[in-house]
């Protein structure tokens, strides 16, 4: 999809500040992040929304929910995670390509 911001990550036309990458995803933080780690997984395949998955697309979101905890664990959260994917904009996805919010270190979160 030519106008997906994150298929332009994916092909570096627009930098990301990225912590992982493999064959098939890649992990970057967010820009407006909602805890000190906010990191967004993301296939490189353009999937839309979680509505949108397939039987194909099985293996490749098992992949992701296994690099999860890995992730977390390099980013220092031993101690738990938060894990969200939201799925349309009623659901509060805010790009359409599924992607994982992987939150952490909400302790040190401001309520003010």
């Amino acid at each position: 999809m030519s106008d997906c911001i994150f298929c332009k990550i994916v092909k570096k036309e627009i930098p990301a500040d990225i912590v992982f990458e493999n064959e098939a995803m890649l992990a970057f933080k967010d820009i407006r992040p909602q805890a000190p780690v906010h990191l967004l997984l993301i296939p490189k395949q353009h999937v839309q929304s979680l509505e949108h998955v397939t039987e194909q697309d099985g293996v490749l979101l098992q992949q992701m929910l296994l690099t999860l905890p890995n992730l977390a664990k390099d980013n220092g959260l031993q101690e738990g995670f938060r894990t969200v994917l939201n799925t349309g904009p009623g659901g509060g996805q805010e790009v359409d390509h599924i992607h994982f919010h992987l939150i952490g270190d909400v302790r040190h979160i401001s309520n003010n």
